[in-house]
């Protein structure tokens, strides 16, 4: 197998590379027989919307092609990110939101043929080398837990928050975190 290489891609390498990120996305995570179109274009329009976040970063693993990517963003100071899930914030939280220092792991993927080789860890570590005094969030759907992205969090030493509030068994998404959180 071919070596792998890391780079950090700027905003607009990013921008550049959307159509190849999302063939990534669409490889990575074999979607069903038929709905490619859908998963890609979907995956395009987050990924538009994720590259405008101040703070945007981005890293990708290359070998003969792209084998993986991991990116995120610093969330809005005004804290609109946690409406989307059922976390109770703690003043230490919204503290650290309005403070700018909350970056959101949005995406990590790697090609099934490069997974369980350190691949992921090395984009994580990469990632979030700038981040080491922030809280670092990440919101997994339900429907990728079993994908074995909660082990993989679990084992970068990251805690599941737990959910709150009326809908809290009924939530789509559990949001990990790593960092200053108590």
């Amino acid at each position: 197998m071919a070596e792998v290489y890391l780079r950090r891609l700027t905003r607009w390498q990013a921008e550049q590379q959307r159509e190849g990120m999302a063939n990534l996305y669409v490889t990575a995570y074999r979607t069903a027989l038929g709905a490619e179109y859908r998963d890609r274009e979907e995956f395009l329009h987050r990924f538009q919307q994720h590259v405008r976040h101040d703070g945007f970063d981005m890293v990708v693993a290359d070998a003969v092609g792209l084998v993986g990517c991991a990116y995120g963003y610093r969330l809005e100071r005004a804290g609109a990110w946690w409406a989307d899930f059922t976390v109770e914030e703690s003043p230490q939280m919204k503290e650290l939101t309005a403070s700018g220092r909350v970056f959101a792991l949005t995406e990590l993927m790697v090609l099934p043929g490069y997974r369980l080789r350190g691949v992921a860890t090395r984009l994580g570590e990469l990632l979030l080398s700038r981040h080491p005094q922030d809280l670092v969030v990440a919101g997994v759907h339900r429907d990728r837990s079993e994908e074995g992205i909660n082990d993989t969090l679990r084992a970068w030493g990251w805690k599941e928050l737990p959910a709150s509030g009326p809908a809290a068994d009924a939530t789509v998404h559990v949001v990990w975190a790593r960092g200053p959180v108590r």
